[in-house]
């Protein structure tokens, strides 16, 4: 038994990666493609992958001219990624919800729902704030999330996934304020199968507009899918929004945590 947060154990893990990541890099470089084509960033812009895992999306902006600085959590992560680092693409070990670099970013991104972990509100507030801070006055964040009203609508509840010689069994369910994920993984070279549980939360476009608010970032825009379609509540898979710093921050008393006006933490 261990007492990390399941992140820490599973995102280390490379069952993790062989589970979600062994694929096609065609995928997440249309994506970056058309999301490039969309922002029109000048030459040489900064830019910080928030959550950046091995660097997957990090080394693709890079690779178009940018100056890419990738944070995670996992050691293992960086540690792999740092053997991409060049002149334009820099990894730390670093954690989201403590501070890093101020005012120095013209673009923060945080790609595959690498967000919505913590147990606590103030953890994903002070993740927001830790991206805001980071970012110039008027730089641009964009948070890729899963669509919470899709999802519970699409749950699978039971899936076997077979990736070469290693088997997963994924068992899914939810509750109103969580999506919750208990994947066992099966592989010859373990000597007994292996246990972890994700869990995310059920944030909404509303939650996310007080969040990013109360950083003094606005949401500009909302797409539905990784080709830039309009976003639809019940009929899209993803969440990406993409928010702007505000040149001029909104002082404490004009701010406002959530859109009722509560200041107390409804993720307890």
């Amino acid at each position: 038994m261990t007492d990390n947060p399941w992140y820490k154990d599973w995102f280390n893990s490379p069952f993790y990666h062989k589970l979600y990541f062994e694929r096609d890099d065609k995928e997440a470089e249309t994506f970056i493609d058309q999301l490039i084509q969309y922002l029109k960033p000048a030459p040489g812009s900064r830019m910080l992958d928030v959550a950046c895992g091995k660097g997957r999306h990090s080394k693709i902006l890079a690779s178009l001219g940018f100056d890419v600085t990738g944070i995670d959590i996992s050691p293992d992560n960086i540690e792999w990624a740092k053997q991409s680092e060049n002149e334009r693409l820099h990894f730390f070990i670093h954690d989201m919800r403590l501070p890093f670099w101020g005012n120095y970013y013209d673009y923060a991104f945080n790609f595959f729902t690498s967000f919505g972990y913590f147990k606590t509100r103030r953890e994903h507030d002070d993740t927001i704030r830790t991206i805001g801070s980071g970012l110039k006055p008027g730089g641009c964040f964009v948070i890729d999330y899963l669509n919470t009203h899709y999802a519970e609508e699409h749950l699978v509840y039971n899936e076997i996934k077979q990736m070469g010689h290693t088997s997963y069994e994924i068992h899914r369910w939810d509750d109103d304020t969580h999506f919750y994920k208990k994947i066992r993984v099966t592989d010859p070279s373990l000597l007994s199968p292996l246990e972890y549980t994700e869990k995310v939360a059920k944030f909404s476009l509303g939650d996310f507009t007080d969040m990013l608010s109360y950083q003094g970032l606005q949401v500009q825009e909302v797409f539905g899918d990784y080709h830039f379609n309009n976003y639809d509540v019940r009929k899209t898979p993803r969440l990406i929004l993409i928010s702007q710093k505000m040149v001029n921050e909104p002082t404490d008393k004009e701010k406002r945590l959530y859109s009722d006006g509560r200041r107390t933490d409804a993720l307890t």
